[in-house]
């Protein structure tokens, strides 16, 4: 079997920071400490500081009065900044700068009377959060279709922004079509999809023109790795979402096959390693590579 390692994969420096942030408030503050949400997606992570006692919430009402409470990586809406100031938590704000920057940019469109176009998935924990900024003048598109039908009160005074974690090709779908429905629609200067989460897409392209199958190594809570295997799967090539080694089956996989290998933004380079030496057990790998 021929391994190929997909780079860059793993951490992206606001996962890295994120985690880091945590990691300093627990020697800090000393344990309990809470996080709001899950610090990254990826099981292995949460479970780990889980075991050193970290208590994760969804809600702060379930966090005492005067604790430590960390928001993770995803960002958080300014109503629950509100409900920690009023339970006078201790906020460390892991959020990524990248999300950060998502959340300045709806504000600020809402302040000049924009409808804001934000381009993500209603349900995931930082489209929440940046939705909440200016929920009024916030209308989440999913798809082509959403953009095709969508409306604003003021065709000549629409933006967008998008989540920081999608397929750039298929935001770049959806952003032509609100372009060509809006033509003087504003956006950022800067795409709002991080450059970690591009450079990791634009590697599994370039794995799957030498690879058979492709091994994701991700949480299926992580959007990133998700995007990761649509884009191989988009590519021609079977890939696989796998949360840790145990998930390889010989079934997946032939003795004589080309396996590329990545992971996600979340997920930390043990479980990668892991994975490698699961697929040594099946057959004999005479051959290891990293593609940039």
């Amino acid at each position: 079997m021929k391994i190929i390692l997909a780079q860059p994969r793993g951490f992206c420096a606001g996962v890295d920071r994120a985690i880091k942030m945590l990691e300093q408030a627990l020697e800090f503050y000393g344990v309990p400490i809470y996080a709001r949400h899950a610090i990254v997606h990826n099981r292995h992570v949460i479970k780990s500081f889980e075991e050193r006692g970290v208590i994760f919430v969804e809600d702060l009402r379930e966090i005492p009065k005067g604790a430590t409470v960390v928001f993770s990586a995803h960002g958080v809406s300014p109503a629950i900044r509100k409900k920690a100031e009023e339970r006078s938590l201790k906020i460390i704000d892991a959020t990524c700068p990248l999300v950060a920057k998502v959340h300045r940019e709806v504000k600020r469109y809402s302040r000049e009377g924009y409808t804001v176009l934000l381009v993500g998935h209603k349900n995931h924990v930082e489209v929440i959060g940046t939705r909440g900024e200016a929920s009024e003048n916030v209308v989440v598109i999913e798809t082509v279709e959403d953009a095709q039908r969508v409306a604003a009160p003021d065709s000549s005074k629409v933006a967008y922004a998008t989540q920081t974690t999608l397929s750039v090709d298929d935001t770049q779908a959806i952003i032509d079509v609100l372009k060509n429905r809006f033509p003087n629609i504003e956006g950022p200067s800067k795409p709002d999809i991080c450059y970690a989460t591009q450079n990791r897409q634009e590697a599994i392209k370039k794995l799957a023109q030498v690879s058979e199958v492709i091994f994701i190594v991700g949480s299926d809570i992580s959007s990133n790795s998700n995007r990761l295997k649509e884009i191989a799967e988009a590519c021609g090539v079977k890939a696989y979402l796998i949360e840790n080694a145990d998930d390889i089956k010989p079934e997946m996989f032939s003795d004589n096959m080309k396996v590329g290998v990545s992971s996600g933004a979340s997920t930390p380079e043990f479980l990668v390693r892991e994975a490698l030496k699961k697929l040594q057990e099946f057959t004999t790998i005479d051959f290891l590579n990293e593609i940039w």
